[in-house]
């Protein structure tokens, strides 16, 4: 299996290579790409040295998977033709999610539709998928009406520039700026740019992705996303309008019982679901689960996760797992 991550010098590509090698990822060779001014470094896998390469070195070589996380741009013009070449391309940017003509994934709720003629195959939006890890069990059985989300949102979402951003304000240095704003000390409520109808383009992906990946347009969804000073996990309240009603404790045992969900819930020792016990980890973590008392069959949670792994890395790799395990490859 000869596997190539693209962007592998990035915050998420870095996680990938780690997350590679935890999970025994069975790689023949791997190669290793990121853009013109990284080619040649050296990086580390399974204990080996191994040399950055360029876009066109590693078309060539005609990898099976090729996971990319080196944004929209690149992603809009290089994988069609790894696609072309054979490969499978894993996509973490937003430039397929919402083609018509591919899927978008969460192994855990959708894997089943994917077929070997699926050669491209978006990874959802970081905030997406902890969302629907935690309502699509609720939504198959309660059926969802609608849901009102707000997020919060680390800086390690943005990038490397905004973690270096959050650092040096801590620190007391002045340095280029990731946002319009400091964010120590602050929360902006401004994740991505603003579209024409007033919403950000994070906001609209919460609001559309969900709905592609669960195949149904009957719910509806309207977010708002804040980015606040947290290095690692982003952090959601939820509030969901359910058709049906339901009982707290069948809720908490249908979350229990889902693969890649962690329960944290008992107010009376002040456990729930934070950022910072997320960080590291792949689960999603849902807590504060209870009833809206203002409205009929109406629930109130909380979700957590950290947005690199369960949110980026670990669902890309969980994908081609899955893809290897079905010989769709």
């Amino acid at each position: 299996m000869k596997l190539a991550v693209v962007g592998a010098t990035g915050m998420v590509g870095t996680i990938m290579i780690k997350l590679l090698e935890e999970r025994n990822f069975p790689v023949s060779e791997i190669l290793l790409v990121a853009s013109k001014k990284s080619i040649g470094n050296e990086l580390y896998f399974n204990g080996k040295t191994i040399k950055v390469i360029g876009l066109k070195d590693a078309l060539f070589k005609k990898p099976e998977i090729a996971i990319f996380s080196a944004g929209s741009a690149i992603s809009l013009e290089w994988a069609p033709k790894f696609a072309e070449a054979g490969t499978t391309v894993i996509d973490n940017s937003s430039a397929w999610r919402m083609d018509l003509t591919k899927k978008l994934v969460v192994p855990e709720i959708n894997a089943s539709t994917l077929t070997t003629n699926d050669k491209i195959i978006a990874n959802p939006n970081c905030s997406t998928i902890q969302l629907v890890m935690a309502l699509a069990p609720l939504h198959e059985k309660y059926r969802m009406k609608r849901v009102i989300i707000s997020t919060y949102q680390s800086v390690s979402g943005t990038g490397k520039k905004a973690v270096n951003q959050l650092e040096n304000e801590i620190s007391g240095v002045q340095s280029e700026m990731a946002y319009p704003y400091p964010i120590h000390k602050n929360a902006l409520p401004h994740c991505d740019d603003f579209e024409a109808n007033g919403y950000t383009k994070e906001e609209m992906k919460l609001a559309r992705e969900p709905q592609k990946i669960l195949n149904d347009r009957s719910f509806l969804i309207s977010a708002t996303a804040v980015r606040i000073p947290t290095l690692g996990g982003h952090s959601e309240s939820v509030n969901v309008e359910f058709k049906k009603d339901f009982e707290i404790n069948t809720v908490r045992k249908i979350l229990h019982e889902t693969p890649g969900v962690t329960v944290q819930d008992n107010p009376d020792t002040n456990t729930y679901p934070m950022p910072i016990y997320a960080n590291g980890k792949d689960d999603v973590f849902v807590g504060r689960i209870r009833r809206d008392e203002t409205l009929e069959k109406t629930l109130n949670m909380w979700i957590v996760s950290d947005n690199l792994r369960k949110g980026a890395a670990t669902n890309a790799i969980q994908i081609a797992e899955y893809l290897m395990d079905k010989k769709l490859i």
